[in-house]
């Protein structure tokens, strides 16, 4: 793999916190990053939101106004993580699919080539710029668009299990499984747009913890303790 599309969680950006950033976890996934980058890596990130933002539980909110303030909460992820990765020493650029009037770059696909063949960590904040589309969604879009080997999913959770293993302590956690046998027993890996998407495509995932140490650097060697889903 030379390129990749890493996915982090909002809910990981926040470690025991729950909400907001852990600055510690922050400047883990940079240090872990900056070593890929510094072995020749290409490195896309999306964040999601969820650390600032579950609009979906709100029943008093129109869902289009829900998801649009979904977005926002990536644009501010991305900001921050970003900047903490130039405090790293990594060079990065953000970019949305709307005007983010000076603080981001508007996406475009040969914009964002551009950036990862100049060794910048790019990152893709706002989703798709649509509502009722998930960042998974968003991710594995991106990830097709820029031709990734593989999309990473550095999760709360850290791996694709039988059933929510927050709900069943019993729940059975996937070592390797195939795209299709996700969508078949509707395995929340990611939601179903993203995993047929991913299917149609053949975009393999990487799904694993993000809080587990040097989870990212030990996906990227072939050493981690996640669930490896097959296209």
């Amino acid at each position: 793999m030379k390129r990749v599309l890493l996915k982090l969680s909002g809910e990981a950006l926040a470690g025991d916190k729950k909400t907001g950033f852990d600055e510690a976890t922050c400047m883990g996934v940079a240090r872990q990053v900056k070593s890929l980058v510094d072995e020749g890596y290409q490195i896309a990130i999306v964040t999601g939101g969820g650390n600032f933002w579950r609009g979906r539980t709100s029943e008093t909110i129109d869902r289009t106004k829900a998801d649009q303030i979904g977005m926002l909460a990536t644009v501010m992820n991305c900001i921050y993580v970003s900047d903490i990765f130039r405090y790293a020493g990594m060079r990065t650029e953000v970019f949305t699919p709307f005007v983010c009037g000076s603080f981001t770059s508007l996406f475009s696909k040969d914009a964002a080539l551009a950036a990862l063949e100049a060794g910048k960590v790019i990152f893709f904040a706002g989703g798709t710029g649509h509502p009722y589309f998930s960042t998974d969604t968003g991710a594995v879009l991106r990830a097709i668009e820029i031709e990734a080997d593989a999309m990473l999913l550095a999760k709360a959770i850290d791996g694709v299990y039988d059933s929510d293993p927050k709900k069943n302590p019993q729940a059975k956690k996937y070592d390797e499984i195939s795209i299709e046998e996700v969508i078949e027993r509707k395995l929340a890996a990611v939601d179903m747009t993203a995993s047929i998407l991913c299917m149609e495509n053949k975009m393999p995932m990487l799904v694993f913890g993000l809080n587990e140490e040097n989870s990212i650097a030990r996906t990227m060697s072939g050493h981690f303790n996640g669930t490896r889903v097959t296209v």
